[in-house]
């Protein structure tokens, strides 16, 4: 399998993502009783030719919880991050359709860029969002925190960052920066905990910014970082960051994760100027120290919860560093040798759960496959005289309970008025929609009107499920919102 081999993919984080649709509070997780054999340590995730896996730290016992099938998918993170259906921190991941597209006069698939949530401990993934991408090779740098998830999409100089609110259930996916109007960047890292603050560096220029975006403005960067260093990752208390170097492994210094007081004068958009954050600044500025010299560019870094170690993802497989070793050190431990890894995240503790609980999932093809299926164009719709007559109309509405537009059968004029349709349009042999992150999943569902070249055929579908969540026997959503449309 061909796995993007990015050199600056983000490494261990922390996000939250709802499967609920519509807007809510945050969810409240209650301490789990920790288990004999549990995870104090955490738990080491990994991205690799068989798929996502993870691995225990104290017994380099692991599995593979997602697989993925060769040939396939072009994959970004692992990352690390709570869900309100558990009080553990559970894996995302990106994977983007790598599989030949369709042309006109050839089958193939319509390529998407998807966002999984998958729980290693009960072996079920979940997809949390889609994206029509014929144009790029999948999203990069997939970083977070217990606020925000950050990832660059795009491609050729017109690179976008967008971002999801995980504070709250379920829903779109925000644009922070995008061209023409803001600068191109590349998201390389975020501070930890409820912080704003993504770690971003410049197309072109090479210069580092944290994007803010609770204010949606660019604010200084603490470190001097290079045009090709990164990704970083930031421990958990905000006090240091290890920065992957274009050669010579990894460097440790100290860093102000707070929330810079000063705003440049360019910003990623008009926005309202930040507040101080509390968090603890270095009360020691130590100088860079480097982590095995002799390495080459890591392709993702993670520290461990007690910032003691460090973990790589380099030369196709995790090496373990102690963080106070002196450069050249060989690695404590290495794992997944020969399987080029490319992705690295090491958990909080789980002291809850045991490596022996581990699952697999049945991982993402099929969900990727049905999207396939659903988005197909009618038989008759599909033919070189057709084609350029079909018309394709598509409206989200929250599943949780009944909605007008479920029953849908027609595009008239009445109804277009009444319910505005999303983007979408024929590609070749399918339809798509066309905005950025238009298909969003958990109760969300889509119903699809095809005409113009036929009699108007209706039909529902979702990233989960086809089937709506007010139709399950014991539904389970923790919002109810108004059905929405684009």
């Amino acid at each position: 399998m061909r796995i993007l081999h990015f050199q600056r993919l983000g490494a261990a984080l922390a996000l939250l993502i709802a499967t609920a649709c519509g807007g809510g509070t945050p969810t409240v997780a209650h301490s789990p009783s920790p288990v004999q054999g549990g995870l104090s340590g955490g738990l080491i995730a990994y991205a690799a030719d068989q798929g996502i896996g993870v691995i225990d730290p104290a017994t380099g016992k692991g599995s593979i919880v997602a697989a993925l099938q060769p040939g396939t998918f072009r994959v970004a993170g692992p990352v690390w991050g709570p869900t309100p259906d558990a009080t553990y921190p559970v894996l995302y991941f990106t994977v983007h359709d790598d599989r030949p597209a369709e042309r006109r006069t050839t089958t193939g698939v319509v390529p998407y860029d998807w966002v999984f949530r998958v729980d290693p401990f009960t072996g079920v993934i979940e997809p949390v969002a889609a994206s029509q991408d014929s144009q790029s090779e999948g999203p990069l740098g997939l970083v977070g925190n217990g606020h925000y998830l950050g990832l660059t999409v795009g491609c050729c100089a017109s690179y976008e960052v967008d971002a999801l609110d995980l504070t709250q259930t379920a829903g779109p996916l925000k644009v922070l920066a995008k061209p023409p109007n803001q600068p191109p960047f590349f998201t390389e890292g975020a501070a930890p905990g409820s912080s704003g603050l993504l770690a971003v560096r410049e197309f072109g220029t090479g210069g580092w910014y944290w994007l803010n975006a609770d204010a949606g403005v660019l604010n200084p960067f603490p470190l001097t970082l290079g045009a090709d260093d990164g990704p970083i990752a930031i421990t958990a208390d905000g006090t240091m960051a290890a920065v992957a170097m274009p050669d010579h492994g990894a460097v440790i210094e100290t860093i102000n994760s707070a929330l810079p007081l000063e705003t440049p004068s360019s910003s990623a958009t008009a926005g309202a100027q930040a507040s101080p954050s509390p968090r603890a600044t270095p009360s020691v500025v130590a100088a860079p120290k480097r982590v095995n010299s002799k390495l080459p560019h890591p392709d993702g870094l993670a520290w461990s919860p007690d910032a003691k170690q460090l973990a790589l993802a380099v030369n196709g497989e995790i090496e373990i560093y102690a963080a106070s070793a002196p450069d050249g050190t060989a690695p404590a431990a290495k794992y997944q040798p020969g399987s080029n890894v490319v992705g690295v995240a090491w958990s909080a503790p789980i002291p809850s759960q045991t490596v022996a609980s581990v699952k697999p999932s049945p991982g993402p093809q099929t969900m990727v496959d049905a999207l396939l299926k659903s988005t197909a164009l009618p038989a008759q719709a599909d033919t070189p005289a057709n084609r350029p007559l079909t018309k394709v109309y598509v409206w989200q509405f929250d599943s949780t309970k009944k909605s007008p537009i479920e029953s849908i059968t027609d595009a008239t004029p009445a109804v277009l008025a009444q319910y505005p349709p999303m983007n979408a349009a024929v590609v070749f042999h399918h339809w798509a929609a066309s905005d950025t992150w238009a298909l969003l999943g958990g109760c969300y569902r889509y119903r699809v009107v095809i005409t113009g070249s036929v009699a108007p055929v209706a039909s529902t579908f979702g990233l989960l499920s086809d089937t709506l969540c007010s139709a399950k026997p014991t539904p389970t959503p923790k919002a109810t919102p108004t059905p929405s449309h684009s």
